[in-house]
């Protein structure tokens, strides 16, 4: 099934440019999650699954995930249930004065 990943300017270098991704998420064992988007984001594209992961494998204390309208964190986290055609938007965090 696929699921479209949206990045924002900055994180569209290490995706080739591209500011929209189908990444292709494997659901053959039960419903797929924002974990394995992420996974299967890591095999595609691993320079960008770096900046929204980190080495243990969690998101980013300053990305944010939504599936449609809604920040995974306040929803299952990478157990966030996804399904094909989801949008799924990665936003860093904004700071500043």
């Amino acid at each position: 099934m696929a699921i479209i990943v949206k990045l924002p300017g900055p994180l569209a270098e290490p995706a080739g440019g591209a500011r929209s991704i189908a990444v292709d998420v494997d659901a053959s064992g039960g419903p797929a999650s924002v974990g394995a988007l992420l996974d299967a984001l890591a095999v595609s594209h691993p320079a960008l699954e770096r900046r929204i992961r980190d080495e243990r494998g969690e998101v980013r204390r300053f990305v944010n995930l939504y599936v449609g309208d809604d920040d995974v964190r306040h929803l299952g986290g990478q157990a966030t249930p996804v399904r094909d055609g989801d949008v799924v938007h990665v936003l860093p965090s904004v700071a500043g004065g």
